[in-house]
């Protein structure tokens, strides 16, 4: 690439390739990824190796990488932003913020309830569930599974015919009901090897836990509890109040 040599008054070369390089870390990059060489990205930028770093520089300032001494230059990613509110929405938050976000059905079945899901269902210990399994992608890059489990059964027909996309836009629209967050927990934990394979993660790799309790709009009833397992590494929540 040959930046031009007279950039405006208000950006400099480094300044320009700091810009360029930014968007490539955003687009084709992941976390964990080294930058080549920085001699190699001098040459192809046509500039010394000193307006290079300072470009380096700017976006190691800015959070985007991290020097390694005798490593090189690690990606780092900057978290995306999620929102919690009883309307927020993983889908069309990540679609506003430029990125690319997938979901796809890993499981279906019915299934007794376990403890921990009669109790946060209001229903019996070993009373049948719907479960299903999700994997939610951003820009290719896998960022959460989520269990969900519902406890109407009359919604088993039309949720067997759910592989991919927004859960709650399916059920929004095939069985004509609108949820919203009543209740979220948040913790933390280490990623189990399952999770780590399906998460392509290091084992014991941070996640974030978020339980989230839905219900249908109108009623006070659960309609949906759901455990995701976040890459903590992927997704910053915010709490707005």
């Amino acid at each position: 690439m040959n930046l031009s040599r007279h950039p405006t008054s208000h950006t400099t070369v480094y300044q320009q390739i700091a810009a360029e390089l930014e968007q490539e870390l955003r687009s084709g990059y992941r976390c964990g990824d080294y930058l080549p060489p920085e001699q190699q990205l001098a040459e192809r930028f046509q500039v010394n190796r000193h307006t290079l770093r300072r470009a380096v520089d700017e976006l190691v300032d800015r959070g985007w990488l991290q020097r390694r001494q005798g490593v090189g230059t690690l990606v780092l990613m900057r978290p995306y932003d999620y929102p919690l509110h009883s309307q927020a929405r993983f889908s069309q938050n990540l679609l506003d913020q430029g990125s690319h976000p997938t979901s796809e059905r890993l499981l279906a079945v019915l299934r007794p309830a376990t403890d921990h899901v009669a109790a946060a269902l209001s229903r019996q210990e070993g009373d049948t569930v719907i479960h299903l399994r999700t994997l939610r992608r951003v820009n290719g890059v896998p960022v959460c599974v989520i269990d969900h489990y519902l406890p109407d059964l009359d919604w088993w027909p039309a949720l067997q015919n759910f592989h991919n996309g927004s859960l709650h836009d399916f059920i929004r629209q095939e069985i004509k009901q609108k949820l919203s967050r009543r209740t979220t927990r948040i913790n933390a934990r280490r990623a189990l090897a399952k999770e780590s394979k399906l998460l392509e993660i290091v084992p014991q790799a941070p996640l974030l836990c978020v339980r989230t309790l839905n219900i249908c709009e109108g009623s006070d009833s659960v309609a949906e509890y759901s455990v995701s397992l976040t890459r903590a590494d992927m997704i910053e929540l915010t709490m707005e109040h």
